[in-house]
């Protein structure tokens, strides 16, 4: 080999190097951007908590009045106690990554047990461990307010013998809804788009004709591929939308137009990786099929899709994955909408959609936003694990 021939594989393998490092490098560092901001948040709360915190408005019982409530139990060293009412509060941080005021204990004689409904409600309230104080307001004094800390809160409590109202709210900031409607849009777009996808494929690689007509289709499949989100998010809200709303009892966006616009998106990612893996399975295993009698139909079921199963489950894994990965269509076809009570026939979001969100707030809520980015990550990473587990049981069990 000439050197220069040497020289120019030289510099062209280092652009490879280069161009590999480059990628990878930038990968590492969004990985470790999101995990260095949303990992402090990541817990079980904010994964089963409702987003949306209930606030109450709450005062007094009549017979209610301050003694001396001898805390029954060891409280920690950041828990401020008033003996005289029988509450111990601390600061915190929700799931949301805010500074709250917590109640971490609650003496079972306190006033604080059984208090008046404000609101619109008629049943007695209670404060209990974990919820947010947000305010107490008194007579003749300044109000408490979170934003002081619990140790001001309990220090002005303490000089009271009574308080005006007491604003508190339940937990809070968690994903719970945005998950369960990324549940049903994965099992709903894949219902829809899945036998659609396998079928046209089977049609297109072993039963199609090579002609012009056929080798159109194929490119019109690829096109398909590389039009933009938003077109489908377009598409979903003139068409699916009006049709939900006239068969269904919806009002708007729903999951159900949502999974509709999805399963469009998703149908040519389906029909060209399932195509590509009936490509890859032998002939031969076509041709013995048939010497031995099979027809066409049972050859092609039989024989040619378990043999091409783990280029299926790699086109459901990407299916999924656009799923659980899209915004910018969901947008329009199911709105933006964060709701606890999650329907079929109503306005959500999913995990990805709550990302965009969060991050329209202001200020954006990077951290919540990045913890998010963590549990999809995690999830399509699991996915990914179990592909590959099933691909290989497959494999031995019909040796392709």
């Amino acid at each position: 080999m000439s050197n220069k021939r040497k020289w120019k594989d030289g510099i062209l393998q280092g652009i490879t190097y280069f161009a590999s490092f480059f990628s990878i490098a930038a990968l590492l560092m969004i990985i470790g951007f999101v995990f260095l901001n949303g990992f402090k948040l990541l817990n079980w709360d904010l994964i089963t908590h409702n987003y949306v915190a209930v606030s109450h408005i709450a005062d007094l019982k009549d017979e209610a009045e301050v003694g001396v409530y001898e805390a029954t139990k060891t409280l920690g060293d950041d828990v401020y106690y008033s003996v005289k009412w029988g509450l111990g509060l601390r600061d915190d941080i929700n799931i949301q990554g805010k500074t709250v005021v917590i109640v971490d204990y609650v003496h079972p004689d306190s006033p604080f047990v059984l208090l008046n409904d404000k609101g619109v409600g008629v049943e007695d309230l209670s404060l209990s461990i974990d919820y947010e104080i947000i305010r107490i307001a008194f007579e003749n004094t300044s109000s408490a307010l979170s934003v002081y800390g619990s140790e001001t809160m309990i220090d002005i409590l303490d000089s009271q013998d009574t308080f005006r109202e007491l604003e508190y709210a339940t937990t809070g900031g968690g994903i719970r809804g945005s998950i369960i409607t990324t549940l049903y849009l994965i099992a709903l777009t894949l219902v829809m788009a899945l036998p659609i996808g396998i079928g046209s494929a089977i049609y297109l690689n072993e039963y199609a004709p090579n002609n012009k007509l056929t080798r159109l289709i194929r490119s019109l499949i690829e096109t398909l591929t590389g039009i933009p989100s938003i077109i489908y998010g377009l598409m979903g809200l003139a068409v699916f939308v009006p049709l939900t709303i006239r068969l269904t009892d919806a009002t708007g966006g729903n999951i159900i137009s949502g999974a509709m616009t999805l399963s469009v998106i998703l149908l040519p990612i389906v029909i060209r990786t399932t195509e590509e893996s009936l490509k890859v399975v032998p002939d031969d295993y076509r041709y013995a099929s048939l010497a031995l009698g099979a027809s066409k139909t049972q050859t092609t079921f039989k024989v040619i899709l378990p043999n091409a199963f783990s280029g299926i489950l790699t086109a459901t894994i990407l299916a999924i994955g656009r799923i659980i990965g899209e915004s910018a269509a969901l947008v329009f076809a199911i709105g933006t909408a964060i709701k606890d009570e999650v329907s079929l026939t109503d306005k959500s979001t999913s995990l990805a959609v709550h990302i965009w969100a969060m991050m329209t707030d202001e200020p954006a809520n990077i951290e919540l936003s990045t913890t998010i980015a963590i549990i999809i990550l995690m999830i399509v990473l699991i996915l990914n694990i179990s592909v590959k587990f099933l691909s290989r049981r497959m494999t031995k069990r019909f040796g392709a």
